[in-house]
This record gives structure tokens, C-alpha cells and sequence, in this order.
């Protein structure tokens, strides 16, 4: 994550996964989760944490969805079904579901299909939020497996050329196992910036880059800004832009891929697409490719380990220490956050003593 979106120092509270966990966890409880459920939500929101994907953990994410659930965009105990099914295939009836629970189930099922007929593909309508892509992908690593998972959003991000928001920032993730090195995780919303960092920058009071976000009228602003205000999405000073940020350097490719994010997560799921119906649903995408119907898995993890380590041992350029490959910082960070905690912007944690106060839940937060 770039330094503009990371909790500085100073304004850092230090608390260790377990402590946030069981506060997590006891959140979901009070919105009326059944305990796997509450379990697996919970779990979603720490692992983005302890990766260092603030963007879509506690910090940003929890209080969205109590506030979902309790305006009724959410819906708590959803009874979803599959509404169309083959041996590979699946489509499912979210039922105003949360995503991030949703979509680790849609990943449970795509497994089961990859390990009989050899991958197994589960799109998901009448959703919402997914939480971190990658943690569902992981979901299929564990078996051994690829995954990936794409979420067609709410509308944020302009066309190339465009003045008006008509697409989300749609991220795509895709994760794959190896032996020694990984797992290769690659995680990326195709908007020039994530949504939700704009909130992160807000809290640090940073500015955004050129080429991130465009003016009122589609322009692509070019040099730092300030972050828009909440509730950007609803037409405000400025709008998201596309990878790229810019035909010349390569936006048309960010549309591109978002277009195709609508059309497997959305249109595809039968529940539309990111404009329409829009805000609160969303549509997702989970795939499984079971490596052992294309390849041996050993051999491939084995590969895997040495296409990596050619990466992350091939020449840095001037300025830089080494090479990274997708997914490795976030396997660091997970390990430097296990020793120390996770750090919580003070606003954050005060957010925590208002919402556990509100809800009678103990908070203790003592390492």
C-alpha cells in the first residue's frame, strides 16, 4: 500500500488480532448472524487486516455493513438458493446477503464441482459487499487450486472519455498455490485507485495523485488533490477513473476490464449490472481450477516456486531494493502484524468504544 494511505504513526493504535477478532465477532452477533456465520464474516474482515488491505478491514468496512444492517440493506440470515446448477456451473439468489460471507460459500461450492469434473465456476445476485477479493481466491489455494473472484459494483468510475460515473471499481483477484514461495495473489480494483482508499485518505488527510480521479465535467485531473467528500458516488466535485487514468497512458484497458467484471459478476449472475440495479447490490463471480485435471500440482507449485523466485531475485532498478511478486507483501505483513498488532487509526478505535458502548459489548484491547 502507498505510504498516503497507511496509518501514521502518530495517529496509531496498536491491538492484536485476537482482541479485534473477538470484538468483530461480537459486532456480528448483536446484527443477528447465525455463529458460523458471524465466525467467517469476522474472519474475512481480519485476514484483510492482517495482510495490510486496510482498505477493505475493519477500518473502513465494519461500520458499513452495521449500518447496512441496520437500514435493512443487509439481510442478516439470508435464505439463498441455487437457482440454476450444472456439474461445473452454479447461480445463486443472495437474498440481500452479505458478500463477504456469500461469496466464501460460493467458493466452498466451486471446489467441491473443480475436484469432481475439474473446475468449478459459481456466480452470485442479490448480494452485497464481498469484502477483500483475494481472501475468497486463497479459499481455493487451500485445495490446491486457483482461484479467482470478481465483483461488479456500484457505479464510481467513469468511462474512457466519459462524464458520468457508469461503472464500478470492479476488482478482480486472483490467487495460486506453491510450494516453497507464495501463494501468488494478485488483487486489484480497475479503477486508477481503490474506492475505499479515498477514505483512508480522507482519515490521513493526504492527497491523491494525477491521474486518479477526473473533475465534475470528466476531465482527468493531473496533479495531487484532495480526496472528494463522502458520498462522492452520488455526483460530487469528482469521479474515479479507470487503470490508466488516461487514454494515452492505457485507461481504455481499466474500462475494458470492468466492462468484462459487469458482464461475468453482473449480467451474467442474471441480477444486472453495477448501474443497474445499483447501490446496495452487487453481483460476484468465484471460480476454481483444479490443477490436477491440467497438470500434476506438484510440478506446478514447483514451477510456480521458480517463476517467483525469478521475480523477486531479478535485477531491482536505480532507487529500489528488490523485486516483489504479487502477493508477497502481503504475506510479510501478515507476519510483522502477528508479532505486533495491527495498527488502527485513533478515529477508528474510537468508533469501536462508540459502537461497542451503544451495543453493551466489553471492549478490552490490552496486549
Amino acid at each position: 500500500m502507498l505510504e498516503q494511505f497507511k496509518v501514521q504513526p502518530k495517529d496509531q493504535v496498536m491491538v492484536s488480532e485476537n482482541n479485534l477478532r473477538e470484538t468483530v465477532e461480537a459486532i456480528f452477533s448483536k446484527m443477528g448472524l447465525s455463529k458460523n456465520d458471524i465466525e467467517l464474516a469476522a474472519d474475512v474482515l481480519i485476514k484483510a487486516d492482517m495482510r495490510g488491505v486496510e482498505t477493505h478491514g475493519v477500518s473502513n468496512m465494519l461500520r458499513s455493513y452495521v449500518t447496512g444492517y441496520g437500514n435493512g440493506e443487509i439481510n442478516p440470515n439470508p435464505n439463498w438458493k441455487i437457482t440454476r446448477e450444472t456439474p461445473s456451473t452454479a447461480n445463486i439468489d443472495g437474498d440481500k446477503g452479505i458478500g463477504i460471507v456469500m461469496a466464501a460459500k460460493a467458493m466452498d461450492i466451486a471446489v467441491e464441482k473443480a475436484e469432481k469434473v475439474g473446475m468449478g465456476v459459481v456466480t452470485i445476485h442479490n448480494s452485497r459487499h464481498l469484502g477483500m477479493a483475494s481472501y475468497h481466491a486463497l479459499r481455493a489455494t487451500e485445495k490446491d487450486m486457483i482461484g479467482m473472484c470478481m465483483t461488479s459494483c456500484p457505479p464510481s468510475v467513469l468511462p474512457t472519455w466519459g462524464a458520468e460515473p457508469l461503472l464500478g471499481t470492479n476488482p478482480i483477484a486472483v490467487a495460486a498455490p506453491g510450494l516453497n514461495e507464495g501463494p501468488f495473489v494478485f488483487d486489484a480494483a480497475m479503477s486508477a485507485v481503490a474506492g475505499n482508499k479515498l477514505g483512508l485518505a480522507r482519515r490521513n488527510e493526504t492527497q491523491l495523485l494525477g491521474g486518479w480521479v477526473a473533475d465534475a465535467e470528466g476531465n482527468p485531473i493531473m496533479n495531487e488533490v484532495d480526496p472528494p467528500p463522502p458520498g462522492y458516488e452520488g455526483g460530487a466535485s469528482s469521479y474515479l477513473l479507470p487503470v490508466g487514468g488516461t487514454r494515452e497512458l492505457g485507461s481504455h484497458k481499466g474500462y475494458g476490464f470492468m466492462c468484462v467484471v459487469d458482464i461475468l459478476g453482473g449480467i451474467m449472475s442474471g441480477g444486472g449490472y453495477g448501474i443497474n440495479p445499483g447501490r446496495p447490490n452487487f453481483g460476484h463471480y468465484v471460480a476454481a481450477y483444479n490443477i490436477e485435471a491440467f497438470m500434476d500440482t506438484g510440478e506446478f507449485k514447483e514451477t510456480l516456486d521458480e517463476f517467483l523466485t525469478m521475480l523477486k531475485t531479478s535485477k531491482p532498478a536505480p532507487g529500489h531494493d528488490r523485486v516483489m511478486y504479487p502477493g508477497l507483501p502481503e504475506v510479510e505483513e501478515y507476519q510483522i502484524r502477528s508479532e505486533d498488532g495491527i495498527p488502527l487509526h485513533y478515529e477508528v478505535v474510537e468508533w469501536f468504544q462508540d459502537i461497542c458502548a451503544e451495543l453493551s459489548i466489553p471492549m478490552n484491547w490490552r496486549k
